[in-house]
């Protein structure tokens, strides 16, 4: 249950909120039409993000890519860039209108890319790293790029198919860090495309338009194929512009009350340990992270012992990633003698936080405080975000909605339902997606009028402030009450014996479904479901309390951005 909100603060709040979208401020917005629909747009947004990068090149030799041991400047990766740029449009016919994938994991040419095909008045077709060959081939003959830019292991993936993509789509191939590896017919290594040595002094000369696409990045899809949603650069610059805002509100609460805002001790440094073809890591870490000219650090893959390495070395001030990742760090045994004392910012969004969670962080940080952020593949990135004193006074909640943006809660029958009940979350604003690729009346169901329906079951507090109940397909149905499964989750976590637990549905004659849970202790400690049921009856309604509990010796089955995969947990322990 949420405690009642302090009124100076939230007052204190909206005050900065108000100042900074007032007439000639920062986030100043004006009406306008966008595709068809009119909405409030940011005043002063750049019309691209081609524009956003060029900004960048003044940061010149600051640090820019740390991958594990390797890095990069800015102007480093400007000529790189480039380089990449002007080998798309000159020798691979790539421009405004066409598309050009990546399928690599983290590394820093991922990043290279990405800023090269937009700077083409291209779009990125960002490809799941884990995909398999089948996989691989229903997203490329969906996005049907002129270039894919992959990595050796996707490479090997796309391998037994890319004779027929390149009958098909006339795919031809960029193979990064793939030495030792063999080329079809066609193709070529990065270091044979790329020289940063004799690159040209600018970028390619092209227009593009702010509802152009930018990037088509995949949702994941509970049935069938995925979509691939169409970001915008006009949704990914607003999104990078309300991040911008929500960090700018403690300043301005700390201006307003006469305290001068700190000035930043040092270069700011971000830790990206969710996949970059996510808009988790690629829209709200890697464009923030560029425009105010931070350094960013990668990894090749997740490890909280490496992670704690990297933090320390590179003085990290921001980490985002899922909740799990958040909570490894604090429980592993490398926290306490690690120094950690240069994160000013901890948390991220994918997934929700729970309440304890956000109560350690708060403890655990010598320079900062817990965030975190909702938002969705469709939406550019965040749609609401919470962070500092708010956060902390409202832990249950992911934040007020940006500013250019409209919520509304609705019933199944579509009905605006009154301030605090609980319903299905709609969305509309600048940073709903165009479309899904090649898929109109998917696009026609999920956008209505220019409202997104997010499927995610929310209530908004008389503050404005939002709470996820809970994911619309992450919920049991038993006997006809709805059991959301992150309001169970979010009370098993806070016995001290709990590493990692997740609720789910059991299959169940006489109920329908019924609650089941599975849970992964820490290091030393016991628990018996008998006993972590009494620790739930004590703050559970008894219908939500998991009648069959499993132990788990090993860490729980994660997808590629490190959520919980209930379904391979459903499938290995309900058959």
């Amino acid at each position: 249950m949420t405690m009642p909100s302090d009124p100076d603060l939230v007052a204190r709040y909206k005050a900065a909120s108000e100042a900074l979208v007032a007439p000639g401020a920062k986030y100043e917005m004006v009406d306008t039409e966008v595709r068809g629909v009119e909405m409030r747009v940011l005043k002063h947004a750049p019309a691209n993000l081609r524009d956003i990068w060029a900004m960048t090149a003044a940061y010149g030799d600051r640090r820019y890519l740390v991958f594990e041991d390797e890095s990069m400047t800015y102007g480093e990766a400007h000529a790189a860039v480039r380089s990449l740029a002007a080998a798309l449009v000159g020798e691979y016919g790539v421009g405004p209108g066409d598309r050009v994938a990546i399928a690599m994991r983290n590394y820093s040419e991922w990043v290279l890319a990405y800023w090269a095909i937009l700077s083409t008045g291209a779009a990125s077709v960002g490809m799941n790293a884990w995909w398999t060959t089948p996989e691989m081939e229903y997203a490329l003959e969906d996005s049907a790029p002129k270039v894919l830019i992959c990595d050796s292991e996707r490479l090997e993936r796309v391998l037994p198919i890319h004779d027929e993509l390149q009958k098909r789509i006339g795919l031809r191939i960029i193979a990064v860090r793939a030495d030792d590896s063999p080329l079809p017919h066609g193709a070529a290594r990065w270091g044979d495309v790329v020289d940063p040595t004799t690159a040209t002094e600018t970028l390619p000369a092209v227009e593009i338009h702010p509802d152009d696409d930018v990037c088509i990045f995949y949702t994941s899809g509970t049935t069938g194929h995925p979509k691939g949603a169409q970001l915008t650069h006009r949704g990914s610059v607003h999104n990078l512009f309300h991040l911008g805002f929500m960090q700018d509100i403690p300043k301005r609460m700390t201006e307003d009350a006469g305290a001068p805002a700190p000035e930043p001790a040092q270069q700011p440094c971000i830790m990206a340990p969710t996949p970059l073809f996510h808009v988790t890591a690629n829209n709200c870490l890697l464009h923030p992270a560029t425009a105010v000219g931070a350094a960013m650090v990668l990894m090749y893959r997740w490890d909280p012992a490496r992670a704690l390495e990297l933090i320390e070395r590179e003085r990290v001030t921001t980490l985002s990633g899922v909740p799990t990742m958040s909570r490894e760090l604090l429980n592993h045994p490398d926290w306490s003698s690690r120094d950690t004392s240069t994160l000013q910012s901890m948390g991220g969004g994918g997934a929700p936080i729970q309440p304890d969670l956000v109560e350690k962080i708060g403890a655990a940080l010598k320079a900062g405080t817990p965030s975190t952020g909702y938002g969705l593949t469709e939406t550019h990135g965040i749609v609401t975000a919470n962070m500092h004193a708010m956060y902390l006074a409202k832990p249950a909640s992911c934040g007020a909605v940006v500013p250019t943006c409209d919520a509304v809660v609705r019933d199944e029958l579509g009905n605006d339902l009154p301030q605090g009940e609980t319903g299905v979350l709609w969305v509309k604003g600048p940073i709903i997606v165009k479309g899904y690729l090649n898929k109109p009346e998917a696009t026609a169901q999920a956008i209505q009028d220019g409202w997104f329906n997010t499927g995610d079951i929310a209530r908004i507090d008389d503050d404005g402030f939002v709470f996820i109940v809970d994911r619309a397909k992450d919920m049991v149905l038993r006997g006809g009450e709805n059991v959301y499964c992150s309001e169970v989750e979010a009370v098993i976590y806070r016995h001290p014996a709990v590493a990692e637990a997740a609720v789910f549905a059991v299959p169940d004659e006489r109920m329908g479904e019924e609650v089941g849970m599975a849970i992964v202790l820490q290091p030393g400690q016991t628990l018996t479901a008998e006993k972590a049921q009494a620790f739930m009856a004590e703050r559970l309604a008894k219908y939500k309390i998991p009648s069959r509990i499993w132990f788990l010796d090993e860490p729980l089955p994660r997808n590629a951005s490190g959520k919980f995969v209930k379904r391979t947990l459903q499938e290995q322990l309900v058959g």
